[in-house]
């Protein structure tokens, strides 16, 4: 469905943000993109989504290049930045206007999806708060039933009720032949949701893999002494040690994001490693 080719990309001469970065993304899936501050998780969305162009490689969408912006490829792909833009209109006017771009829209889920989210169709959305905003935006987008949705922080301005709802709500819609695409520095907004971990780190994908396999290949838990242990990565707290280990003996935990996350961005290549195994 989405294949990234060996791009490279850079907003100034000498200063790459990726480096022949290849990716293949598979319908059916939650894809959350992870990354530190400034690794370039919002540019390569823009990059999927068309909206900028790598200097070296290619984005395709179902084998089509997503820079020429062809019009089947936008009609099935519904982006949603971090910084969104709220017409004057109210959001019952927002879809009599838009909705035609989208030929699978339905406006009985958009109104079901709005009412799960706890927002007034009958309101200006350019009035609204930012969250009542995005949880607007967030409702059409799925209701436009379209193939690629991708999401970059789409929890940002939301509240704890908010999140629930939203984990919920994509949690619910995916169909078989859509891919979902979530880009959040919050990782723990995308521990019960996503499927599929990537994570994003000097210009490159070092993650690409199922939570079945990180289960599989690792333990997770919190001990009160792991000097006996093969720590994998370890965080010392007041209530213990949270620490990754291999798993030896096919022991489901349930994996903690935010501990493998900073793992893998400090440059533990062990903890890498053993993905490879």
């Amino acid at each position: 469905m989405i294949e990234i080719e060996n791009i490279d990309f850079s907003y100034r001469k000498g200063r790459n943000l990726f480096k022949s970065l290849s990716l293949v993304m598979q319908p059916g899936h939650i894809y959350g993109l992870l990354g530190k501050n400034g690794a370039g998780k919002s540019t390569l969305l823009k990059n999927i989504a068309g909206l900028v162009f790598p200097q070296k490689g290619k984005c395709y969408i179902n084998g089509k290049d997503s820079s020429k912006r062809f019009l089947s490829v936008l009609q099935q792909l519904y982006f949603i930045p971090e910084e969104i833009f709220a017409p004057a209109l109210t959001s019952e006017q927002f879809v009599s206007s838009t909705s035609y771009f989208y030929p699978e829209f339905n406006a009985d889920d958009f109104y079901k999806y709005i009412k799960i989210l706890d927002v007034d169709p009958s309101a200006i959305m350019s009035s609204m708060s930012f969250g009542q905003q995005k949880k607007a935006i967030i409702a059409f987008g799925l209701a436009t039933h379209c193939k690629i949705l991708i999401l970059d922080e789409p929890t940002n301005g939301l509240d704890i009720p908010s999140k629930i709802q939203f984990r919920k709500l994509i949690a619910s819609v995916l169909q078989e032949d859509q891919c979902i695409i979530i880009s959040t520095h919050q990782v723990r907004d995308l521990d019960s949701l996503i499927d599929y971990l990537l994570i994003l780190d000097d210009q490159k994908i070092v993650v690409q893999n199922s939570i079945d396999e990180l289960t599989e290949k690792l333990e997770f838990g919190v001990f009160e002494d792991t000097s006996a242990m093969e720590v994998l990565y370890e965080e010392k707290t007041v209530a213990g040690s949270h620490a990754i280990l291999k798993n030896t003996k096919n022991k489901f935990s349930k994996i903690d994001l935010e501990l493998f996350f900073n793992g893998v961005v400090e440059g533990n290549r062990e903890l890498i490693n053993a993905l490879k195994s």
